[in-house]
């Protein structure tokens, strides 16, 4: 197998209290020729003084943004400052196994697929839980609006299939359109199925925090997909159910 370089992109804000434990299970990847973007969104200075300790690593390149831009810019800027054959992604409170890049990279080449993501375990943080989320086996456009079920963090696609595809400058569900545009593009996503990626849920009373993510949906649906109104609620009742189906009533 060719040894194709993996950029990581991961967007960072104040995560000094999850932040090490992220950048460990990067550093303990099995598969080697990656580079890490870090785009720290203006942070505090805990978390500044933690990333500075990791400035001299060949394999990492810190931006530090002076002013908060929200984790869509992040992630765009991170794009445009790496270079690779793949791209990466993972959330500055996330954790991966340490096999995540080489399974996925070799799940993607021996089947020569565009766009990949695993299933992972939902951690509740306030609960002190862990919940296994399995995926479907594949995912198109029409199903990804109904129920998105890729997490970012577990994402890895092509870098040449994301070229002029962007995340949207919005405060949530920046990565929403993203998968939209791509998936367009590539017809499926396709899953292995292994859990590789550990999701945090901070917090356990997630209500308010789902009822912004369908609006901010809404209007992602409605100003970048041209959604009419009928193909826009329909989309907004499949996700939340299917969000009941994975998280339960958190």
């Amino acid at each position: 197998m060719k040894n194709n370089k993996v950029a990581i992109i991961l967007p960072n804000f104040n995560s000094s209290e999850y932040l090490k434990k992220t950048l460990k299970s990067v550093l303990n990847q099995s598969y080697k020729n990656w580079q890490l973007i870090i785009i720290d969104d203006a942070s505090d200075k805990k978390t500044i003084e933690i990333l500075k300790k990791y400035k001299k690593h060949k394999k990492i390149k810190i931006f530090f943004l002076k002013k908060n831009m929200g984790a869509g810019y992040c992630r765009n800027y991170g794009i445009r400052n790496s270079n690779s054959d793949y791209l990466a992604f993972i959330d500055s409170d996330d954790t991966w196994k340490k096999e995540k890049l080489k399974n996925q990279l070799e799940f993607m080449k021996k089947n020569n697929h565009e766009f990949t993501y695993t299933d992972y375990f939902a951690f509740y943080k306030k609960k002190n839980k862990k919940r296994k989320v399995f995926t479907p086996k594949k995912i198109s456009y029409e199903e990804f609006i109904r129920n998105t079920s890729i997490a970012t963090s577990t994402m890895m696609i092509k870098r040449r299939t994301a070229k002029n595809i962007f995340f949207t400058n919005t405060k949530i569900c920046e990565d929403y359109f993203f998968k939209c545009k791509i998936l367009e593009k590539v017809k499926y996503a396709f899953c292995l199925n292994k859990l590789l990626t550990t999701y945090l849920i901070r917090n356990d009373s997630l209500q308010s925090s789902k009822i912004k993510n369908l609006l901010m949906i809404w209007k992602i649906n409605s100003q970048y997909n041209k959604f009419k109104f009928l193909k826009n609620i329909t989309s907004l009742i499949n996700i939340s159910l299917n969000s009941i189906l994975k998280y339960g009533f958190k």
